[in-house]
């Protein structure tokens, strides 16, 4: 199990992440989603213990009961690839395109589990024909510019799988890739986190993919977790306005109805701009942007209403004394 309780990540004067916390038991698939630039990779890096130097963090990051928030890089070094490993975004920069597939995949083997060169090849060549990679012998020797995108993607969760890890972190893993190969790639990480037990963390702001993906959901804003719960419910029945606006701004065809002339309506959109890190509300992050603001939504940071399914958003409006009720419109709505 990973757990983080009331993680902050500070540059100077900007908050990059505010209070997280989450835990996510093995076997378990939880999606983190939100705008460019809300906190998801920087939740990710905390998770791998990756947060750069310049960072101020404070709260706990325990795994498997132990806390690794101040931990030295020596100490993260040994968990890392054994009990946590990620999928890094863009497969192209992540691979080293100076040296082979096969050596990449060996070198935690090699490292972390002390195999000789040849174990290390074939286990290399197992977990390729794991994540159904077509001839695993011949990609060995290739290097990453002469394979595909969908398949330099398998060679990251390869690679991120050498040393059974019991939590895996990916992080846009289908952001570069087209919509059938994403659809792959989403199917062989929830079989591959059913068959390991392995707990998978699946940061994207593609919804589509995280229905598929995930169980829970935890939907992120301006370094706040705004709203959380299971996947389909938090999707479906939405109470944080930052998620109804997010969910409305979908483009598909349930959400573009047709007015009374006939015509497709336009996409709902979300007022203003996402402001940068250094100028945040003090309290409520989407402050500023939402349409049913409340006097101290600016200045009172709002604490998570339990909503009941396992649901709960933190936000004024769900405060039974607030004068404006909450929207209650669905997705498309």
């Amino acid at each position: 199990m990973i757990e983080l309780e009331r993680v902050s990540v500070a540059f100077g004067n900007a908050l990059a992440l505010r209070e997280a916390s989450l835990s996510i038991a093995p076997g378990a698939r939880l999606g983190i989603v939100g705008e460019s630039g809300c906190g998801k990779s920087m939740l990710g890096l905390c998770l791998m213990g990756m947060v750069p130097d310049a960072a101020a963090v404070s709260g706990a990051i325990r795994l498997n009961g132990r806390d690794l928030a101040g931990a030295s890089e020596a100490v993260w070094r040994r968990h890392r690839a054994r009990d946590v490993a990620m999928i890094f975004q863009e497969p192209m920069a992540a691979l080293n395109p100076l040296r082979t597939i096969g050596d990449t995949v060996m070198e935690p083997l090699r490292v972390h589990e002390n195999l000789s060169r040849d174990a290390a090849r074939d286990r290399a060549l197992a977990l390729f024909e794991e994540v159904g990679i077509p001839d695993p012998v011949a990609r060995l020797r290739q290097y990453p510019h002469e394979i595909s995108g969908g398949q330099r993607q398998r060679v990251l969760i390869a690679l991120a799988l050498a040393c059974n890890p019991g939590v895996l972190v990916a992080d846009e893993p289908t952001t570069a890739l087209d919509a059938n190969v994403a659809l792959r790639i989403i199917e062989l990480l929830v079989r591959l986190s059913e068959t390991r037990n392995m707990a998978l963390v699946f940061i994207s702001h593609d919804l589509a993919a995280v229905a598929r993906a995930t169980q829970q959901v935890a939907v992120m804003y301006g370094g706040d977790i705004v709203e959380r719960g299971p996947t389909a419910q938090v999707l479906s029945a939405p109470r944080h306005p930052y998620t109804i606006g997010l969910l409305g701004a979908r483009p598909g065809l349930a959400n573009r109805k047709r007015g009374p002339d006939g015509r497709r309506q336009r996409l709902v959109t979300i007022p203003g701009t996402v402001p940068p890190l250094h100028d945040l509300p003090m309290g409520c992050r989407f402050s500023g942007r939402c349409t049913q603001e409340l006097p101290h939504c600016a200045t009172q940071q709002p604490i998570p209403h339990r909503l009941g399914a396992g649901q709960e958003a933190a936000c004024h409006l769900l405060d039974p004394a607030a004068t404006v009720r909450p929207a209650t419109m669905g997705v498309g709505e």
